[in-house]
């Protein structure tokens, strides 16, 4: 398949399938005409990629479990003495995302402290201090 079909099979754009094929993510093979062209198993792939950026990892994470990424991946990872290494992986992502929530908790209390009456607001502008000054 062509790099639109596999877009529109995975539901993500061709530029960003350039991107993952740009960071080693991705490998497609080229037409005579020089076209990136898919097969079926690259479905599999990009599906993989994306669920693991969205469950926190980031590109270069991803990179590390890229043996991995042509098979269905499962729910939960079982823990095996012999996957240690990946695991450390996951073990300094969530450590930094840990102190990302931490650091955004502070900043939001402090705003908080300095704006009490943004305590009980629903998100969004709509909120009712919205355009208070």
């Amino acid at each position: 398949m062509l790099i639109g079909e596999l877009a529109s099979a995975t539901g993500t754009t061709t530029r960003t399938l350039r991107y993952y094929e740009e960071q080693g993510l991705l490998e497609p093979g080229r037409t005579a005409a020089g076209y990136r062209v898919y097969g079926p198993e690259a479905v599999v792939r990009v599906r993989n990629v994306r669920d693991l950026l969205g469950s926190g990892f980031t590109v270069e994470n991803v990179k590390s479990f890229v043996r991995y990424l042509d098979s269905d991946l499962p729910e939960v990872f079982a823990y095996s003495d012999s996957c240690a290494a990946h695991y450390e992986v996951g073990a300094r992502r969530v450590a930094e995302l840990r102190e990302r929530i931490e650091a955004l908790t502070r900043m939001r209390d402090t705003l908080v402290r300095r704006m009490p009456w943004l305590a009980d607001e629903p998100a969004g502008p709509a909120g009712a201090g919205a355009g208070r000054v």
